[in-house]
């Protein structure tokens, strides 16, 4: 593959994390702070502490691409640290789902307290996401297995 290609996925990745790290060092503590009605504070401090802890998952799993996307370059992308970096990257998606869905019954409560059900829906949003990545990165897990062994039967046959 190109290197054109993998550094154009680097950028990528460095985009997604930007605005993750900027928003938990700046944005939480803020809305921490402030919150828009002190009396549902109570319920916001959860909320603010599940997303706080789902970022060490989402750094883990931007830390594994980068390493994906250099084995990729380094020609190892059929290798057996690929699937390591997949499936780290699965649980680290699996994680944030798991938090996000840990976290839902405080949104709930804050959205029915202030009348706004379309509250729920956002909170589902990053469950079902990291969901979809968890379940693509399995896919693509299995199907380098595959190729490695296949890869593997063919280099011994010749």
């Amino acid at each position: 593959m190109k290197r054109g290609s993998t550094l154009f996925l680097r950028m990528a990745v460095f985009l997604i994390g930007t605005p993750v790290l900027a928003l938990s060092v700046y944005g939480l503590i803020w809305l921490a702070n402030n919150p828009a009605n002190p009396d549902y504070a109570h319920m916001l401090y959860p909320i603010v502490i599940g997303i706080y802890v789902s970022v060490i998952p989402f750094f883990a799993a931007l830390y594994q691409a980068f390493k994906l996307l250099s084995y990729i370059d380094n020609n190892q992308a059929f290798s057996e640290l690929s699937v390591k970096a997949l499936k780290k990257i699965k649980f680290c998606a699996m994680t944030i789902s798991g938090l996000y869905v840990v976290i839902l019954p405080f949104v709930f409560l804050v959205a029915q307290l202030d009348d706004a059900p379309g509250l729920i829906i956002v909170g589902m949003v990053p469950a079902f996401a990291s969901m979809v990545i968890a379940v693509f990165s399995a896919v693509l897990q299995k199907l380098l297995k595959d190729a490695i062994d296949i890869k593997s039967e063919n280099d011994l046959t010749v």
